[in-house]
Parts: C-alpha cells; structure tokens; sequence
C-alpha cells in the first residue's frame, strides 16, 4: 500500500488563512446578535432580508452551506484534473470572497428613512463625511463606521490575488476595490435609497480591499515565467 503524501506546508498555510475570512465573519454575527437582537419592530421577512443583524444572522447561518460549496468545488476541479492543493486552494478563495462580500454589499443597499422619495444625497468632497463621523460621535461609534466601510470588499482584496494571478498586484486591487464600490454607490443613488453617495465609502472601500490584498501577500499567485 502506497504512502498518502503529505499535503505541502505552504498549502495547508493558504488554506488556514482562506478560511480566516468567513470564521471572523461567523464570530462577528454571534457578537452582534448577542448585542442587537431582531425585535419585535421587525417581525416577518423585513427582520431577516431588510435588517442589519438579519443579514448577519442569515450569514451566519449560511456559512455550512459556504463550506459544503467550498468541498463540492474542489472535489469536482480534482475529478478534472486539478491539482489538489490549488482545487481546494481555488475554491477556498472563489467561495470566501463571495461569501465575505455579499452580506456587507447587501447592508449598504439597505434603505434609509424615506426609500423612493426625491432626496438623492451626494458627496464629492473627500474625507468630509469621515471628519463629521469622528466629531459628531463617540470613539467606539466613529471606528466601527470606518472599520466597516474598510470591510466591506476585504475579502475580495484578501482572497482573490490568492486565486488570480492578474490580481496579485495592490494597485489592482485598489482599483479593483475603487470600481465595485462606485457601482454599490451608484445603485444607492439610482435606486432612491436615500442613503448618501459618498467618495468617502469609495476611499475606504477601496483602501479597505488593498490593506487586506498585502495582508495575504505572501500566499500570491504569482503569474506563469
């Protein structure tokens, strides 16, 4: 009987950190549904699909099905073929970077008070809505806000150089970043959602998908020759 070969150290370390992403995600939506329970004002669908810990609580709930996806695709890319290592690796990324963005992507187009009326808020001047986040609150209030905008397309910055070779660069992924998030501020703005279109999300989007790119530097895909 032949040996099972040992899985490569820098592949069990890719895995290890693919993962990171929807544990961190799954830990966050136990400490926010401990904090912020559904309640009573939002009984019905709208508590689950139009509400912040709703979503986080769906998201939660959906990361069994995350995982099964994560195997199902890398065992159907060995079957084809694929290298172990790189199926599992491939799909780790794939699925983790759509499982982490989802949920951030669906709270920021959440309607605000008065969805569909005339109002269509606007800002183009950088960093003005971050210096009136940092004086109007608290500390604590003013990091979550930013932190979480930065969030936002992390797992994509995070996960997606590992599977992609043409995205293993931190000015793509900048650009990258930039580009997905005038799209979410555009459909904001298109949709009446009255929720303000600010360069300022754009800014920490963006910046937010490149900090979390170096972050998983080492675990690149690097291009062929």
């Amino acid at each position: 009987m032949e040996p099972v070969p040992a899985v490569p150290a820098p592949a069990r370390r890719a895995r290890r950190v693919a993962l990171l992403a929807p544990a961190l995600l799954a830990a966050a939506a136990v400490a926010y549904l401990a904090q912020r329970p559904l309640g009573r004002h939002h009984a019905g669908w709208n508590g689950w699909v139009g509400t912040a810990n709703g979503i986080v609580f769906l998201a939660a709930a959906a990361l069994p099905v995350a995982v099964l996806a994560v195997w199902a695709l890398a065992r159907r890319r060995r079957a084809a073929g694929a290298e172990p290592g790189w199926a599992r690796r491939s799909a780790l990324a794939e699925v983790g970077a759509v499982y982490g963005t989802v949920p951030w992507v669906w709270m920021i187009l959440l309607p605000g008070v008065d969805p569909g009326g005339p109002r269509r808020r606007v800002n183009l001047v950088p960093l003005h809505d971050v210096a009136e986040i940092v004086a109007a609150g608290p500390p604590a209030t003013a990091v979550a806000q930013i932190v979480g905008n930065m969030l936002v397309f992390a797992a994509l910055g995070f996960l997606l150089p590992l599977r992609f070779a043409a995205l293993a660069s931190a000015w793509r992924v900048l650009a990258l970043g930039a580009a997905c998030s005038v799209l979410v501020e555009a459909a904001q703005y298109a949709l009446r959602l009255d929720r303000v279109s600010s360069v300022d999300d754009v800014l920490l989007n963006a910046g937010g998908a490149a900090l979390a790119a170096l972050a998983s530097r080492r675990w690149w895909r690097r291009p062929a020759g």
